[in-house]
């Protein structure tokens, strides 16, 4: 799935281009957001994320596109891979600017790990759900 969102100058750092911590938290929700649609009826929390590398700076005015894709699924949790890209004002190329695996976890309303519904369980949820 692809999110896009605008960097805009309340995202800056004191250097005047993107914060990191900024885009670890869009990298975050988006990874959530998506987990969230392919769970529905699940309570889905950030467990870890891999390796951060920012590749490179992004300027105020940035379209940024954040590709994310399911990867390994455990039987509590499951980890997306994103990519990050941005395309700078002015500019028609897309730039690679980051990438890294976050692994969210199923928990129920204690906040103990609990298992993933299957595939099969989800289609019956949404099934019942829309009856």
């Amino acid at each position: 799935m692809d999110t896009f969102t605008l960097v805009r100058p309340e995202h800056l750092n004191h250097h005047g281009y993107l914060f990191g911590g900024q885009l670890l938290k869009w990298v975050d929700e988006f990874a959530w957001l998506v987990a969230a649609r392919d769970y529905p009826y699940e309570m889905l929390v950030t467990r870890a994320m891999d390796s951060i590398e920012f590749k490179t700076k992004v300027e105020n005015g940035s379209i940024l596109r954040f590709h994310t894709l399911p990867g390994r699924k455990g039987s509590t949790s499951i980890t997306y891979s994103i990519n990050v890209f941005a395309v700078a004002p002015r500019k028609s190329r897309e730039e690679h600017v980051f990438s890294t695996d976050i692994t969210l976890v199923c928990i129920d309303d204690k906040g103990r790990k609990k298992l993933l519904p299957s595939k099969k369980e989800l289609k019956s949820e949404i099934a019942d759900s829309n009856s």
